[in-house]
């Protein structure tokens, strides 16, 4: 035979709602205090006199219990352990707020990128200055204009509009900025320029005095040496000035003994030297011969 699920279904139901009573009487001391003690007033009412001090001692009773019941979930509470709260992780930086202008200025700058990458853009102007540059862009498909100013190789700001005249002045604008931006580019790269060229200069400069300086060095060595050299030339020279007066001397008197002797050569006269008068006979003595005797 079939069983019926009703039972079953309020069996279950109340063996549910058991734990939840349970749970609500020890939760609610102040009801089961406020049913004791209307219990008691009605024993209280029924019973005689003998009956107060039973009565007065079930009270006792009665009140101990329901202070346990009631410090009970308290010291549940305090014992279980809090539940961890979960801590998100500090920034390392601080992470500046990101304005709404600025993130729409982001989202430009990306989608003019993204438009240049897929060739969707025809470059109408642009100019330079030093780092500095604008540019006149114009998307054919959707005839929207964009406007960029960049520096160096990033873009800086970009303005889309879809009016010529309008893109036309804020390029306009955009190039006086670049121009104004990019004079102090301008005045360091020929400050640059200049004291590397002043430089390069002084090195050049330093380098011809440098070779001046052993020019002269050596000018003056040489000068020193010539001094020396005509120093002892002029001293050999008044020595060899001497020699010459000397040999000349000698050599006139060797040409007047040599005239004398040629003139005396020359001379057809016959001169004898004169001897003197005691030197005479002897010499006569000497020059007769011995007379021998006559036979």
């Amino acid at each position: 035979m079939p069983l019926d699920p009703k039972p079953a279904a309020l069996r279950l139901h109340r063996d549910t709602l058991r734990p939840q009573e349970d749970t609500q009487r020890q939760c609610n001391p102040d009801r089961m205090q406020l049913k004791g003690m209307q219990g008691m007033n009605r024993t209280t009412r029924n019973a005689g006199p003998q009956r107060h001090v039973a009565t007065a001692l079930a009270m006792a009773l009665a009140c101990a219990t329901l202070s346990a019941c009631a410090s009970a979930p308290v010291a549940g509470a305090a014992a279980a352990p809090a539940p961890a709260r979960a801590s998100s992780p500090a920034p390392s930086t601080p992470v500046p707020a990101v304005s709404d202008s600025s993130t729409a200025a982001s989202a430009t700058i990306a989608r003019l990128q993204q438009l240049i990458d897929n060739h969707q853009l025809t470059e109408l102007r642009t100019t330079y200055n030093a780092t500095y540059g604008a540019s006149l862009l114009f998307q054919s498909d959707k005839l929207s204009y964009y406007v960029a100013l960049f520096h160096g190789k990033q873009f800086w700001r970009v303005i889309q509009t879809d009016s010529y005249e309008n893109a036309e002045s804020i390029y306009r604008s955009f190039v006086a900025q670049t121009r104004k931006l990019a004079q102090v580019d301008i005045d360091t790269t020929r400050l640059q320029a200049g004291n590397a060229y002043a430089e390069h200069l002084i090195a050049l400069n330093r380098q011809h005095l440098q070779n001046l300086q052993q020019d002269a060095s050596y000018q003056q060595q040489q000068a020193r040496q010539v001094a020396t050299a005509q120093q002892q030339a002029r001293q050999q020279a008044v020595t060899l000035s001497a020699d010459l007066h000397s040999t000349s001397s000698q050599l006139d008197a060797m040409k007047q003994r040599i005239r004398e002797l040629e003139k005396q050569q020359a001379n057809p006269d016959l001169t004898l030297p004169a001897i003197s008068q005691e030197a005479a006979p002897a010499s006569a003595a000497s020059a007769t011969p011995a007379a021998t005797p006559s036979s």
